[in-house]
């Protein structure tokens, strides 16, 4: 048998990444959810749909500032005309001269009647009189206060804006399962909303394990690695719209490593491991958390055919069952399995849809090798096609992914049968930040 043959029969093995990401995100439910003052919800995902209590506008208003009017006290003006911002509209050597009777702002409450051959002075956002179906723009008038030569008759209905003419009471403002963002903030509050109810953003603890891990700040030396991993997952679980809390490293002592994660059960909704998830003599976390002591929880580590960073542990932790993910050491495959468990298990706790990030069809700018039975995950950097579509180019991978991923916009994924995917073809991309 053939080293390429020995690798493919070892991969299949493993578990496919599809069936352990079903597995894991079944066990999940979403936070429970909280009733949150407006200013306080930004950023959180929606628990229910939120429907407009009241119509926006609430009242008949002005959208310009002008003369309010009857469009039948216009009528009269001359030709035919046209305007970028109007339409159609009425005009000639023939002005219209209307009384004007008032002046009304934005803070103006008292209803009041239009009659015949009279106008109000209006500011954009002032209610609008009774019987007034036409707002005409300043400089089409002459400006007058007493009374006002209208120079052209814009087309009934324009400058005005309807209560519920924007949002009808009932509507849909956002659908459970969206982030609230500021304009849905300003939607809200506009539609008289001041409270929303939404999941909580999951609390997460990160933590590198490892005895020869040192902080930032320093190069290795041999026998020490530096933890690059406990900073970059916090970040990422940010991103993710977590609030992350960086432990920080913990040393290979069993009785150390138990307490410190049953200690963090208190402040968390899920804690991420990096290291140790392994069979080497130095791999003490998964020896740890995959032994079964009552009212303490358990971990199952999967082999899963998966590149860069074949096993994934989850499980849970503590009496309380705190979910509890572990990620490989190594920091490129960390990341990697951040992106394919870690971010959509955040988004599911807080009742994110879908939990998955984006992803496009995009056309393949230079052949690329793959791992026969693992679907790997390789930094690319996508870009959209003048024409439509997108091209991908395949940055560092392998050993190299770290370095790649600082350069990617997107991950290539190569299924679990591509051991070659040629320049041309068309294959799968994830949408990372698209700022770059």
């Amino acid at each position: 048998m053939t080293a390429t043959a020995d690798a493919e029969a070892a991969a299949n093995e493993l578990m496919p990444l599809a069936e352990y990401l079903g597995s894991v995100l079944r066990r999940l439910r979403a936070l429970p959810p909280l009733d949150l003052d407006l200013t306080q919800a930004h950023g959180n995902v929606l628990a229910n749909d939120v429907l407009a209590p009241h119509p926006f506008p609430a009242f008949d208003q002005a959208a310009i500032d002008g003369y309010a009017a009857r469009w039948e006290d216009l009528s009269g003006a001359g030709r035919v005309g046209s305007h970028p911002s109007f339409g159609r509209f009425e005009g000639g050597p023939r002005p219209v001269r209307l009384n004007v009777v008032g002046d009304l702002g934005a803070a103006s409450w008292r209803p009041v009647r239009l009659t015949p051959g009279t106008c109000f002075s209006v500011a954009a956002g002032a209610p609008l009189p009774i019987g007034a179906d036409v707002v005409v723009p300043v400089h089409w008038t002459d400006q007058g206060m007493a009374a006002v030569e209208i120079l052209h008759a814009p087309k009934r209905g324009s400058g005005v804006r309807r209560a519920g003419d924007e949002i009808a009471a009932g509507q849909v403002l956002a659908p459970a399962g969206g982030y609230v963002t500021p304009a849905m903030v300003a939607t809200f509050a506009a539609s008289g909303i001041g409270h929303v109810v939404v999941r909580p953003s999951p609390r997460v603890v990160v933590v590198a394990t490892g005895d020869e891990l040192v902080d930032v700040g320093r190069p290795s030396q041999p026998g020490q690695v530096v933890d690059a991993n406990s900073h970059a997952l916090t970040a990422a679980a940010v991103e993710a719209g977590a609030l992350a809390y960086r432990i920080g490293i913990c040393d290979d002592d069993p009785e150390g490593l138990r307490g410190l994660l049953e200690d963090q059960t208190l402040r968390a909704d899920l804690i991420i491991t990096t290291g140790g998830t392994g069979t080497g003599p130095g791999d003490m976390l998964r020896r740890v958390l995959s032994r079964r002591d009552p009212g303490r929880g358990v971990v199952e580590f999967t082999d899963v055919a998966l590149c860069p960073g074949a096993t994934l542990g989850f499980g849970t932790v503590g009496g309380e069952e705190v979910p509890v993910v572990c990620l490989p050491g190594e920091p490129g495959a960390a990341l990697i399995g951040f992106e394919v468990l870690a971010r959509p298990v955040i988004q599911l706790l807080a009742g994110a849809e879908p939990v998955f990030r984006p992803s496009v069809r995009a056309h393949l700018l230079e052949t690329v090798s793959s791992p026969g039975g693992l679907r790997e995950f390789r930094p690319a950097h996508v870009a959209e096609r003048r024409g439509g579509g997108h091209t991908v180019q395949p940055l560092a991978g392998g050993p190299y992914t770290l370095s790649g991923l600082a350069e990617a916009n997107g991950l290539l994924v190569l299924g679990e049968r591509v051991t070659t995917a040629a320049a041309g073809s068309t294959v799968d991309v994830l949408l990372l930040d698209r700022r770059r």
